[in-house]
């Protein structure tokens, strides 16, 4: 058994961010500035998109651009379950009504077949959920929403670095991204709202910060003009310069970073096979880079006699830590008791999320670290984990 635990997950920090991030608390301006104009910038260039807005988290993202579609009681959304809930919280909370859609049970992500069965005369958004590392097959779904005139807002919180059909995640439509501590890039918390409309990135630019004509950091001024008006009512959702410059520090690392991601998931895909129990994810076959932020497979737990819970509790003892990634939106407690949603509207969504399981993929972790990962999985498998035979109780 490993004698040091070893996380889920880990962002990778280097010497020379710290320092970065050092000079920026040396500077005299830490909020938004130059440093978030250059990120805003840098990511662009990296992703193709025609505008970037640097904002305080991907759910802020979603806020604002909920906020921009004006989003109200009698509305709907159309999302999966199979996500984290803030985007479904958002919609609660704009008044509109969340509509569930179901996943394919071997990639975790909807398409635009099983889209087109929840569209009525209310939808008012479609927000599909690229996973995992993984891109969903777009050219169908942009033209679902086309012909439907429905915005498609894309959440990808887990799609940096990705890539569909040779363009990089977020260069086309909207998309929202995350650079929350696990993703595969970090600015500690912060978000990316990319758009190839620029009346929309102006809009959310706005919003972002109190509704101001100007951004907190004007390019020219450099700073923020004292006579800045309010052209409507907007939130405070801007980032630091302190989160900006360990964002710039590691977009230039990315692709790097990834590549150790997609070397580590070979090898546990590879190690897999000798475990059957354990169900990796499908690659989806259509042209896509996957940027591998999770790697995540589902338990058997018929075969081995144990829930996920068990299995992940057992890991633990192993020394070995795991993700959940997610269990789905509508069995939560509030969505249970409060809306109304129940077990059977989702069987895909369901039995994924009562089997998923995380396990340990960051950019510093080692070969060695996965052998460890796939030799602790065994043990439990097989019920004969050191930490049973170290209890008194035996």
């Amino acid at each position: 058994m490993r004698t040091e635990f070893l996380p889920f997950s880990r962002p990778s920090i280097t010497e020379e961010e710290i320092a970065q991030v050092s000079e920026v608390l040396r500077s005299g301006w830490i909020t938004t500035g130059a440093k978030n104009a250059a990120f805003e910038k840098a990511f662009s260039e990296y992703t193709g998109a025609a505008g970037s807005v640097a904002l305080a988290s991907a759910t802020a993202g979603m806020h604002l651009i909920f906020n921009a579609l004006d989003l109200k009681a009698g509305d709907e959304v159309i999302t999966p379950a199979m996500t984290w809930v803030s985007t479904v919280n958002l919609i609660v909370k704009s008044g509109a009504t969340p509509i569930f859609v179901d996943i394919q049970r071997d990639t975790l992500m909807t398409n635009a077949d099983l889209i087109q069965t929840k569209i009525t005369n209310k939808t008012k958004a479609i927000v599909p959920v690229h996973f995992a590392g993984a891109s969903l097959d777009l050219n169908p779904l942009r033209k679902l929403a086309i012909e439907n005139e429905i915005p498609l807002i894309e959440d990808a919180a887990h799609a940096v670095g990705t890539s569909y059909h040779d363009e990089k995640i977020g260069k086309n439509g909207t998309a929202i991204f995350s650079f929350h501590p696990i993703k595969n890039l970090t600015t500690g918390e912060g978000g990316m709202f990319c758009s190839d409309d620029l009346d929309l990135v102006e809009k959310i630019r706005r919003l972002k910060f109190h509704g101001l004509g100007v951004d907190a950091f004007d390019r020219q001024m450099q700073g923020r003009s004292p006579q800045a008006e309010v052209l409507e009512a907007g939130f405070k959702y801007n980032l630091t310069d302190i989160a900006a410059t360990l964002g710039i520090s590691q977009l230039q690392r990315l692709d790097q970073m990834n590549q150790q991601r997609e070397k580590l998931a070979q090898l546990y895909l590879k190690k897999l096979e000798e475990i059957p129990e354990i169900l990796p994810l499908s690659i989806p076959t259509y042209p896509m880079k996957h940027s591998w932020h999770l790697f995540i497979v589902r338990l058997d737990i018929e075969k081995m006699q144990m829930s996920r819970d068990e299995f992940m509790a057992d890991l633990k003892r192993e020394n070995i830590g795991t993700g959940l990634h997610f269990k789905a939106v509508h069995l939560h407690k509030f969505y249970r008791e409060q809306l109304g949603f129940q077990r059977g509207l989702l069987p895909n969504t369901e039995w994924n999320s009562d089997r998923i399981c995380s396990l340990p993929l960051f950019p510093d972790m080692t070969e060695q670290d996965v052998d460890d990962v796939i030799l602790a999985i065994k043990r439990v498998l097989k019920n004969d984990s050191v930490y049973f035979f170290s209890n008194p109780c035996f």
